[in-house]
């Protein structure tokens, strides 16, 4: 795998909303909903996902510039930990070393040291493998597999509406997302257990989703209320009408009250998404009062006749 830097395309010192713009880019234009076939775009993706899960990461990211993990994020042969070589050959490390044997190398057998002993050296290894997610003793290994992080691009109305949609995880498997009503754009979806796989034996990782939310031609969301703006006519201004509207479950009537202005907001209670502590989020409908392209004779003589007076340069009738 290339350096996740040049796959992202940042610069090495790029903060984290750089580098989250740039996944989300690529992630877009690689992505195999809009490449059916394209197999070099679906690898890609892959690779992309990849890089953003190490350079998302502040700790991966940090091992990484540092040289203990690859670009795929394994460790590489001889980084060990903290410079230790733990895992190296017993010609060169601490592989197959107990802990005495390793820190009488390391700090000087039995001999104090400004007060450091073997005893002493045994906690900090330990401490050391604790803070890698290790426990030491007796080949015991609690280390869970590594997070991944994926990007899902979903529609307006199936984020607002809930639903299901396909995603790549680690090694290409396709999973079925479970898409929660009213999921916002840029919220992160978490799989249990479907990240990397332990090395260790331990439990594997999760799956980060990430989501990215389509706007829709005629619909926008304000937290969780729907707003539209709907066309009537002078006429169903003036002496008021029941038209249809659409919401995000479908067609509903709406009553336009007789003398409506063009921007009057009208409130339909309950038509929006769904709210994480319960209930629903209302819709609100924008009147946009829209003239026929050729008005008719009738139409231009009450115009006239109701015309407001001629303003002058400053203002005055």
């Amino acid at each position: 795998m290339n350096d996740p830097y040049r796959l992202l395309n940042v610069p090495r010192d790029a903060d984290p909303a750089t580098i989250k713009a740039a996944y989300r880019r690529l992630a877009k234009e690689c992505h195999p909903d809009r490449n059916p076939g394209d197999a070099r775009a679906e690898q890609r993706f892959k690779d992309i996902g990849r890089a953003y899960d190490i350079l998302s990461d502040p700790a991966k990211r940090a091992q990484f510039d540092r040289g203990q993990i690859d670009a795929d994020g394994n460790p590489r042969a001889g980084a060990g930990f903290g410079g230790f070589g733990f895992g190296r050959s017993a010609a060169g490390g601490a592989e197959g070393m107990g802990f005495e044997s390793f820190f009488e190398r390391a700090f000087g057998g039995g001999r104090r040291t400004g007060g450091f002993t073997n005893s002493d050296a045994q906690s900090a290894f330990e401490e050391i493998l604790r803070g890698h997610g290790r426990t030491a003793g007796r080949g015991e290994s609690r280390t869970r597999g590594r997070n991944t992080r994926h990007h899902l691009e979903v529609d307006f109305l199936t984020a607002a509406r809930g639903g299901r949609q396909r995603v790549l995880l680690a090694r290409g498997k396709p999973v079925e997302v479970d898409i929660p009503p009213g999921t916002r754009d840029g919220q992160t979806l978490r799989l249990k257990g479907q990240g990397r796989e332990s090395a260790f034996g331990g439990e594997a990782g999760d799956a980060l989703i990430e989501i990215a939310v389509r706007p829709h031609p005629r619909f926008s969301r304000e937290g969780d209320d729907i707003h539209l703006e709907l066309p009537v006519s002078l006429s169903e201004a003036i002496l008021g009408a029941r038209i249809p509207v659409e919401t995000i479950d479908g067609r509903v009537m709406l009553q336009i009250p007789p003398g409506s202005s063009s921007g009057r907001r009208l409130r339909l209670r309950g038509r929006g998404l769904a709210r994480p502590s319960g209930g629903q989020g209302d819709q609100f409908v924008r009147l946009m009062i829209v003239l026929p392209e050729r008005p008719g004779p009738e139409l231009e003589r009450w115009a006239r006749e109701h015309a407001y007076p001629v303003r002058n340069e400053e203002g005055v009738a």
